[in-house]
């Protein structure tokens, strides 16, 4: 395309030199229709092509109009000065008049990005819910900028939503990392921008556009767009329930208190009884007893989970941080399981010279359990597991992995509500569904966030943060 345009320059100049002489005109007239040939080329092909084609100009206009003509000899000097004149206004024209037609076409290119923002928001204005908001925002961004797909990630709730057939490109790790960030990320080779969705400072998630690399300036503004529609809707929602849902929470968490404690009283009573009978009883009784004193157990756990659940649902948690080493805190979450992790391999990764942690280390001792546990009842027998810890961004991180079935995409945002298990393994597992809404809890009362990572048949991550021990990183 270069090449065509370079020779259609050189071609027009020639042209102009041809037609003055076979028509014989003054040499002010020559000078003037090839600076108004250089202007045109400029205006059409660029500056580029009106450079060279101004040399081409200056060349031809000395050797077939300055005298001596046929030959790049001057010999007056009156005609060095005309030559130079022209070189330096065919150039300087060109320079002026490519200048404008770049102002003109980013003027043009603002207008339409004006307008499709403008479309944007027009198309967002009175969502539902802020999920119903995001799912409608990436599908409309995708429209009306004609991006070939978006992902956005939702840090409330872990959500991730994507639109197009190409957005496998952006991982979920790479939407989780931009959420961190505080710069937008542009790739022009793979057409990527990451930015960062912030509202008054707060992080909200991530925004990936693949496609056209846009502009800087352009993704601002879309993540600008959807910050405050997400906001706007959040704000509606709130006002509507939020008395409605006062009143349910803390009707719900008096009940759940006073349902668990009225429990664990006859239990304590039970677990009593039977410790001392399996001491004077025969094999038929011991075994029986035995049975009783396990589901007694299990039930004094969901005793202490509803309490707990309801101590975090009714503001009640007192934390009492302290320095927390971390080797100690996954030893003390290993030996909780020695029987059942009996035939399995398990891998502890603690990155060296890790800093303490700083946290209730009662508390966060039955995070790090209930990890383990959640990871020990949804992996088959035998399978490895993976604990680690290691610092990142002025935290502590520290993962439980699994090799299990892995968690289907739709319910990973929802694997941390109380009361949820996931389809595949509501019946064929027990629990009650709130030991990862207790941990989430916990961590959140710190301060902290808590988050899964899942690969269909490649097993689960569970990844909470905790803050360094006398803020060193």
């Amino acid at each position: 395309m270069r090449t065509w345009r370079f020779a259609g320059g050189i071609a027009i100049v020639a042209a102009v030199m041809v037609l003055y002489r076979l028509v014989p005109v003054n040499n002010t007239t020559v000078a003037l229709s090839l600076l108004l040939a250089v202007l045109g080329i400029s205006a059409w092909w660029g500056l580029t092509a009106a450079i060279l084609a101004s040399v081409v100009a200056m060349l031809g206009f000395n050797y077939y109009f300055l005298p001596p003509v046929r030959t790049f000899t001057i010999q007056d000097p009156q005609n060095w000065v005309a030559l130079v004149a022209f070189l330096v206004t065919s150039v300087t024209a060109s320079q002026l008049a490519e200048r404008a037609r770049r102002r003109a076409a980013e003027a043009e290119a603002r207008r339409v990005e004006s307008e499709r923002l403008y479309e944007l928001v027009q198309a967002m204005m009175l969502r539902g819910s802020p999920e119903n908001t995001i799912r409608e925002f990436v599908h409309n961004v995708v429209r009306v900028f004609g991006y070939s797909g978006a992902a956005f990630y939702y840090r409330p709730t872990q959500e991730i939503v994507r639109s197009g057939g190409e957005t496998k490109v952006v991982s979920d790790h790479d939407l989780m990392a931009a959420a961190e960030v505080a710069d937008v990320s542009m790739d022009a080779v793979s057409g990527i921008a990451l930015s960062p969705v912030r509202f008054g400072g707060r992080p909200m998630g991530s925004l990936a556009l693949i496609g056209a690399p846009p502009s800087e300036h352009i993704v601002r503004a879309i993540v600008n767009v959807v910050a405050i529609t997400i906001e706007k809707a959040r704000a509606i929602e709130d006002a509507s329930h939020a008395e409605a849902a006062r009143q349910s929470e803390v009707l719900k968490a008096a009940l759940l208190d006073s349902l668990a404690h009225d429990i664990k009283t006859p239990l304590t009573s039970i677990k009593a009884a039977v410790t001392s009978l399996l001491g004077t009883s025969d094999a038929a009784q011991h075994e029986l007893l035995t049975i009783i004193n396990e589901e007694a157990d299990r039930l004094n756990r969901l005793a202490a989970e509803v309490i707990e659940m309801a101590r975090i649902e009714a503001g009640r948690l007192h934390l009492e941080k302290a320095r927390l080493p971390i080797a100690t805190l996954m030893e003390q979450a290993l030996a909780w399981f020695t029987p059942a992790l009996d035939g399995r391999d398990v891998k502890v990764e603690i990155e060296p010279g890790l800093p303490d942690g700083e946290a209730d280390p009662e508390l966060i001792l039955s995070v790090a359990r209930q990890l383990v546990e959640n990871a020990l009842k949804y992996s088959p027998p035998g399978s490895p597991l993976a604990v680690s810890a290691r610092a990142k961004g002025g935290k502590i991180v520290i993962g439980v992995a699994d090799r299990g079935p892995g968690i289907e995409e739709n319910e990973r945002f929802r694997i941390f509500e109380k009361f949820y298990r996931g389809r595949a393994h509501r019946y064929d597992t027990k629990g009650t569904g709130m030991g990862l809404a207790i941990a989430k809890g916990i961590v959140e009362a710190h301060g902290e966030r808590i988050w899964v990572e899942s690969e269909r048949g490649q097993g689960s991550a569970f990844y909470f943060t905790l803050p360094v021990h006398g803020g060193r990183r």
